[in-house]
């Protein structure tokens, strides 16, 4: 397997918080309609949405793409397994763009701290 990208993306949790006050309907916008349901149910909710938002902003990076061609926060949904590992899945144009690069593998990492949180993405081709 060769790697296709890395990305690494850090957020203030604080900021998050801050953004949600000012835009009410910003989770609704950067969210897919899973993860905005989880979003609701959330202790902290702002801790959610900063590390989803990490999240894509690293498979983003990794992709090689921003938000540009098409690309939609929503093409890109953060899960978890049963044991709560995250993962990636992509949709959309999201998924065409990984198919396109053969990728065959990823990985996330998320992380988060009092303030912080922080993802890594690193996507593998066959």
């Amino acid at each position: 397997m060769a790697i296709v990208g890395i990305g690494t993306d850090i957020v203030e949790i604080e900021r998050i918080r801050r953004a949600l006050q000012r835009q009410p309907g910003l989770a609704k916008r950067l969210l897919t309609p899973t993860e905005h349901k989880e979003f609701i149910a959330a202790s902290e909710p702002e801790r959610y949405l900063a590390k989803r938002f990490a999240a894509k902003e690293a498979a983003l990076k990794a992709l090689g793409t921003g938000l540009q061609n098409g690309m939609s926060w929503q093409h890109i949904e953060i899960g978890h397994t049963s044991l709560g590992q995250p993962l990636l899945v992509f949709m959309q144009v999201a998924d065409t763009l990984a198919k396109e690069l053969l990728i065959s593998h990823h990985h996330l990492s998320l992380s988060d701290e009092a303030h912080y949180a922080q993802a890594m993405v690193v996507l593998e081709c066959r």
